[in-house]
């Protein structure tokens, strides 16, 4: 059997605990079969609706005096992996149990993942996080506390943070112990809380780190066999949503960054899953990466559909 490390989009949960709930039966749905089926599985999630909920939450309360501060990101991260874990968690373990998998256990694992403190991503932070200001507020806001702000997409001004690479992941040998032992992991979530190595240890940054990226990480660190990506589409295109479009059933590395060359995926879309696609294959020769729907995740790991990438 295969050792499977899949990258969820945290789009792909909700924005309410009632609608993250309901979202993460139907993901269990999708991937229960893979751990009937006798594979290992790492499930990794992203965050971004349910983080920015949070600290949306503690910024309003903080600044009507309801608590007595703002909470800090890597806190805000740490406490969206313990209720969306929570919720796959619960969803997971069901429909294993109803698909026959008695005796599976389902594990939430707070993952720290570590950054380089001097990674160039820290001098040009582009993640917005947090509350919408208008410029005027926002100007006076960066004043005071010397954080970066930008305007986002129309909808106003927000505190943006740096989105560095992952290079390690703290929790590493007990991921590859519970990975080792069949127990199904859910790990990775927002991908990871950002911490820098200082003299006396680790401490947590203001950063969040791409989930796919990490995922790619977590799936190199315990040598699995498939990193998969599951996104909105079935398959990674050329020339996407215009009539010359072609879907991508196989290709190679060489090729995947030929067609990064020529500008065919997107920034903030398709570009970070086909980079850290290739990231860990090009790190594990012998691994295969697919990016693919949800909902057809297991018709790609057979190989009949979805994006399948190699070396």
């Amino acid at each position: 059997m295969s050792k499977i490390v899949v990258a969820l989009g945290g789009n792909a949960l909700g924005d309410t605990p009632q609608s993250q709930l309901a979202n993460a039966h139907l993901t269990a749905k999708s991937l229960a079969p893979l751990v009937i089926a006798g594979h290992s599985l790492v499930v990794c999630h992203g965050n971004g609706p349910q983080v920015g909920m949070i600290k949306l939450a503690f910024d309003t309360a903080s600044e009507a005096g309801a608590v007595p501060a703002a909470m800090p990101f890597a806190e805000c991260s740490a406490m969206s992996q313990g209720y969306i874990g929570y919720h796959l968690q619960q969803a997971l373990d069901e429909e294993i149990e109803r698909e026959g998998g008695r005796g599976i256990p389902v594990i939430t694992m707070l993952t720290q993942t570590i950054v380089d403190e001097n990674d160039p991503a820290f001098q040009d932070p582009t993640k917005p996080i947090g509350s919408c200001y208008d410029e005027k507020t926002a100007r006076r806001l960066a004043a005071e506390n010397g954080q970066v702000y930008k305007e986002d997409a129309g909808r106003g001004w927000r505190r943006v943070v740096a989105s560095p690479r992952p290079i390690d992941i703290y929790e590493t040998i007990s991921l590859r112990a519970l990975f080792y032992a069949r127990e199904v992991i859910i790990a990775g979530g927002g991908g990871g809380i950002p911490i820098v190595k200082r003299e006396h240890g680790y401490v947590g940054v203001e950063a969040v780190v791409d989930k796919d990226f990490a995922a790619a990480k977590i799936a190199e660190l315990v040598e699995a066999d498939y990193f998969v990506i599951l996104t909105t589409v079935e398959k990674v295109a050329l020339n996407f949503d215009t009539p010359q479009q072609r879907d991508l059933s196989l290709i190679t590395a060489a090729q995947a960054r030929e067609f990064i060359e020529q500008g065919q995926f997107a920034p903030g879309s398709m570009l970070p899953k086909v980079e850290a696609a290739l990231s860990f294959i090009e790190a594990t020769p012998q691994g295969h990466a697919i990016i693919t729907s949800l909902e057809q995740a297991s018709q790609a790991l057979n190989g009949m559909t979805g994006t399948r990438i190699i070396n």
